[in-house]
């Protein structure tokens, strides 16, 4: 199952990487590159059975606090 996660990743970079580089698109290169390794981890975490932390969780642990201040001030 690695191997073939492994496979898969190396295929996107090879698809995507190269016209973002040809057009020196660094932005878009860094941002791809940043959501690329989040993918891989939680991909290959996903793949090995190991403990992953909810994406969710630190959303809540963002917004929730802005939440209740804009409850408080509206009401």
């Amino acid at each position: 199952m690695i191997v073939l996660l492994s496979l898969v990743f190396v295929a996107i970079i090879a698809l995507e990487v190269p016209p973002l580089v040809r057009q020196k698109m660094w932005r878009e290169l860094a941002a791809f590159g940043l959501l690329l390794v989040v993918g891989m981890i939680y991909s290959f975490g996903q793949a090995l059975d190991l403990p992953l932390p909810n994406p969710t969780d630190g959303i809540m642990a963002i917004f929730e606090p802005i939440s209740r201040y804009l409850e408080k001030l509206l009401s």
